[in-house]
C-alpha cells in the first residue's frame, strides 16, 4: 500500500533525511520519498502498511507536522 501525507515545516535537505529517517525505521514501511516543498507543504509517500498514528508519531520525533 502507498499513502501520501502533507507535512508542513521542512525546509531543506537535512529536514527530508531527517523524516526519511524516521519513517523507514517504522516495521513494515519499504520506501519513503519526499516531495520538498521547503516552507510549504511537502509531500512524503510512504510504501508498506504502517499506522496512521505510527507516520504521525515518527514525523514529529523528525520535528514536523502533518498538515
Amino acid at each position: 500500500m502507498t499513502t501520501t501525507y502533507d507535512v508542513t515545516g521542512m525546509t531543506c535537505t537535512h529536514c527530508v533525511a531527517a523524516v526519511t529517517e524516521e519513517l523507514t525505521a517504522l516495521d513494515g514501511v519499504t520506501d519513503v520519498s519526499v516531495d520538498l516543498v521547503a516552507g510549504g507543504t511537502s509531500h512524503v509517500t510512504v510504501t508498506g502498511d504502517p499506522s496512521s498514528d505510527a507516520v504521525r508519531e515518527a514525523v514529529a520525533e523528525a520535528g514536523y507536522a502533518l498538515a
